[in-house]
């Protein structure tokens, strides 16, 4: 592909991307991925090419564009290379013209802008949500250590605080290494480390997904326990099986719950738990460096409808911990009304429930809890609180 044709390629892709969007529909990944199962001619360096012009112009663009076109316009007026191929040549982008209008740059929409503002984010750490993310991984303790799986990765950096992760070069080549390593941001790692989970204890994942928190988890309790998997996504949930052979986490059981009728699954659970960890949906804003398309996705109403899922799964948590037991909420948000204020109306609701103090190798307190922010921390941005109940 010439550069000229790279161009357009990104262009037709931005295209698909902001649709998505504005439907909920496929994530950018998937849609790349699509593009170019399809266009088997282009090879890894256009693919790779192409990749990092959508990107680009993603990262620039706090709104959602009109267009493609005018995506890759306003990139092209910070890149004097990539306006040169808007050339109108074979497979390239017509001209721009004099009067054409490009997209605004910005780090997202204006209203989102005025809620994380609120949320106490300045200027600085809105700017760090748009950068890009790290890779890093956790080393799986139920079948190597640090020591030994260093010795065969390039460039390991050691993440403080986190004994068992390493920040590796972009790109490595993780495939040797299934069942060792777990892709885990450093962030993520952190916020599990407040589950303080032991051998022989019981505890709840409520929305574990695929299952990242479950496998660091079951390393933090030597496979000697139980820790019972919840979700309502089949899919994702699916996804936990095989993942849990490979890293050998033998005492991981995966729950499928049905949305709405979640009390009856776990009706059997009640007060067992030592701890119940719950990774709740939300927004997503302290993920935009992995995710940044995402930013287009959000609206008022979106936002409105996580804040009472994170009610309704907080209720349904809340009475499977046992007397003394932890309930731990974690968001990957950087928005009060998902963090702070779900803590603070919890234990407003919730008498005899007390916030604990938390020690962790990253963070700042924040409210009753601790939030990890991109600019403060280096990693995703989180919240999370660890709440004890009454004796």
């Amino acid at each position: 592909m010439t550069p000229a044709a790279r161009t357009q390629a990104a262009i037709d892709l931005l295209d698909a991307i902001v649709a998505a969007a504005a439907d909920n529909g496929a994530a950018a990944d998937t849609l790349i991925a699509r593009y170019f199962a399809q266009r088997r001619y282009a090879g890894s360096k256009d693919r790779r090419a192409v990749r990092e012009l959508v990107y680009a112009a993603i990262r620039l663009l706090g709104e959602r564009p009109a267009t493609g076109r005018a995506a890759m316009i306003a990139l092209a007026r910070t890149d004097p290379a990539i306006a040169a191929t808007f050339d109108g040549s074979t497979h390239a982008p017509a001209p721009i013209a004099s009067d054409e209008v490009a997209a605004a740059p910005g780090i997202a929409p204006a209203w989102l802008i005025e809620r994380l503002a609120a949320s106490g984010l300045d200027d600085a750490e809105q700017r760090a949500l748009s950068g890009r993310a790290p890779l890093d991984v956790r080393v799986n303790t139920l079948r190597t250590t640090p020591d030994t799986v260093a010795a065969d990765l390039s460039e390991p950096q050691p993440i403080a605080g986190l004994p068992d992760s390493f920040r590796l070069p972009a790109g490595t080549d993780l495939a040797p290494f299934a069942g060792r390593l777990e892709v885990q941001d450093a962030g993520s790692q952190a916020v599990t480390l407040a589950a303080r989970a032991q051998p022989g204890q019981t505890v709840i994942d409520l929305c574990a997904g695929a299952g990242g928190k479950s496998l660091a988890l079951a390393a933090a309790m030597e496979n000697r326990g139980r820790i019972v998997a919840a979700d309502v996504d089949r899919a994702r949930l699916r996804r936990l099986e095989p993942r849990a052979s490979a890293a050998g986490a033998t005492i991981v059981e995966p729950l499928l719950l049905d949305a709405g009728r979640e009390a009856e699954a776990l009706a059997d659970l009640g007060g067992a738990a030592d701890t119940v960890l719950i990774d709740a949906p939300c927004s997503g804003t302290g993920t935009w460096r992995r995710n940044p398309e995402a930013r287009w996705r959000l609206t008022p109403a979106r936002i409105d409808r996580f804040v009472a899922t994170q009610r309704h799964v907080l209720a349904l948590g809340a009475p499977l911990v046992k007397p003394g037991g932890a309930l731990v909420y974690i968001v990957c948000s950087l928005l009060d009304a998902e963090g702070r204020d779900q803590v603070d109306a919890f234990l407003a609701a919730h008498p005899g429930w007390q916030a604990e103090d938390l020690s962790l190798p990253l963070g700042r307190p924040h409210g009753h809890g601790v939030r990890l922010t991109p600019a403060h921390d280096g990693s995703d941005g989180f919240f999370v609180a660890r709440l004890r109940a009454p004796c």
